[in-house]
């Protein structure tokens, strides 16, 4: 797909341009409004492809709990294996998207590997993710950052007590969510681990406070999210920090979600996915 196609989407879903705004430029790239239309399915998110571990799969316990942090509700999607203990944590963050079925899966992925997963939903103050996208983005952009901060933070600490865990939580964040899990390892020194994929990095000035181990993955094509790399990168190695950074070259930004079919990359998602596992078997277990 031509490129131009997906900086656009990728501008559209970021900045966020409005879809009426959107199309008339994308209308202008393939020719024709009809040939717009017909290719936005293909950027946007599919989720009848996104159960890759079925919600009723017989080795998992699944489901969507509340619990309260600040003074309002938090509602989270919850996936473990049956009759286990001693578990490590794994804090699944969603994109700007909200808490769709995708991350739900992802979350079901983190459990079949021996985690208690959890997804929190960013958007519990206004009942939840709802099924649009582009209002759930919207809500996401209206967010005050200290205030969904802190809420991530007490569900770190509200994981970590389950009787389930191991006391040792992690975090791994998509998006919007691994710009959040980069500001969970500067805010909270007992994190364990921390993995962001294509993710925000935070202020500089920040970085001298993470003490949690990092896996950083990024894509080639991405040049919003990677202008910031350089500068994060000098800034992890002054202050000794213990990361890891792979660029997987020639892939979008948003490469995992395999609900996507224009940004999803196979070889590149698998790979991350991977490198993400072992090192959480490193740190949580």
């Amino acid at each position: 797909m031509d490129q131009r196609i997906i900086n656009l989407y990728d501008e559209y879903t970021h900045k966020p341009l409005p879809r009426k705004t959107f199309l008339k430029r994308l209308a202008l790239i393939t020719g024709s409004m009809a040939m717009a239309l017909s290719i936005t399915p293909l950027l946007e998110s599919n989720h009848v492809k996104a159960a890759t571990v079925p919600e009723d799969d017989d080795e998992l316990d699944t489901e969507t709990i509340s619990y309260e942090v600040n003074g309002i509700t938090m509602f989270a999607y919850t996936a473990k294996p049956k009759k286990r203990m001693n578990m490590g944590g794994v804090m699944v963050i969603h994109e700007n998207r909200g808490l769709n079925d995708h991350i739900k899966d992802v979350t079901r992925r983190a459990a079949k590997e021996g985690y208690m997963a959890m997804a929190p939903d960013a958007l519990s103050e206004s009942d939840g993710t709802p099924a649009n996208e582009d209002e759930a983005r919207k809500l996401i952009t209206q967010l005050d950052p200290k205030k969904n901060l802190n809420n991530f933070i007490k569900s770190v600490d509200f994981l970590r007590a389950r009787k389930e865990c191991n006391r040792k939580v992690g975090c791994v964040g998509f998006c919007w969510g691994g710009g959040l899990a980069n500001q969970l390892a500067v805010n909270m020194p007992a994190l364990n681990a921390a993995v962001a994929f294509y993710g925000k990095q935070p202020d500089t000035a920040d970085v001298p406070k993470i003490k949690a181990p990092l896996q950083l993955h990024y894509a080639g094509l991405d040049e919003r999210i990677n202008a910031g790399i350089p500068a994060y990168e000098e800034a992890l190695k002054k202050a000794g920090a213990k990361y890891e950074l792979y660029m997987y070259e020639g892939v979008n930004h948003a490469f995992h979600n395999d609900t996507s079919e224009a940004r999803y990359n196979a070889y590149a998602a698998l790979t991350a996915w991977k490198r993400t596992l072992d090192f959480f078997t490193a740190n949580l277990k």
